[in-house]
């Protein structure tokens, strides 16, 4: 980006208080501009696609498709966008998924208003951001990897299927998560199989309980 120009930014949370906070933030700086905003996951890539950002601000917790989902679709659907993870959740599982599914940073809501402009011009320059406690987190890891002599841990489900069980756990059924997907509910209801069945689970119920120990969605 050229130096002087004003960095466009999509900002997604579901709440609108937190996005007025932010924005206000964000709008105060002479370089940063919020040019559109989204409330779920699904919601900001339709924004992305039409306003076409420099710089995506997701929330991890949102209805529809979380900001990590957001963000793996964003990463493949537009690879220039930079994208940030902005949350209220001090997790190393969330900060590494983040970074795998694309993100150049990771900032917590309760210290938005001291990282978040850092992050953003961090993000512009191509440079990480990463919050002073992940950086503990991520020397952990490192060494503990080293010790085994292993790597990442892989995720139990694929992406589709988190998304699919997502949407289930959000009481959708299975036609409205085939057109929101654009599949056949032939194809959700194999998904949905295809999750009891590698997660042990019986029912929707111990489905819903699953997504939302693993942070797909809030109790």
């Amino acid at each position: 980006m050229a130096e002087g120009s004003t960095t466009r930014i999509l900002l997604a949370d579901d709440h609108a208080l937190v996005r007025r906070g932010v924005r206000l933030i964000l709008d105060g700086e002479d370089d940063l501009h919020v040019v559109a905003e989204a409330g779920d996951g699904a919601e900001a890539i339709e924004k992305a696609r039409e306003y076409q950002p420099d710089l995506a601000i997701l929330d991890i917790a949102m209805p529809r498709l979380t900001g990590l989902q957001a963000a793996r679709e964003l990463s493949r659907l537009l690879p220039d966008l930079r994208i940030l993870i902005l949350t209220m959740y001090d997790n190393e599982q969330y900060f590494f998924e983040a970074l795998k599914s694309g993100a150049s940073g990771y900032v917590l809501k309760s210290v938005a208003d001291r990282d978040l402009l850092e992050a953003c011009r961090a993000a512009m320059r191509d440079e990480p951001f990463i919050y002073p406690g992940a950086v503990a987190a991520l020397i952990r890891n490192y060494l503990d990897r080293a010790r085994q002599g292993g790597s990442m841990p892989e995720k139990a489900i694929t992406d589709r299927e988190e998304e699919i069980l997502k949407l289930v756990a959000e009481g959708h059924t299975s036609q409205e998560i085939a057109d929101l997907l654009v599949i056949s509910s032939k194809t959700v209801e194999r998904h949905r199989a295809n999750l009891l069945q590698k997660l042990g689970l019986r029912d929707r119920l111990e489905l819903t309980r699953y997504a939302i120990r693993v942070g797909l969605i809030e109790p």
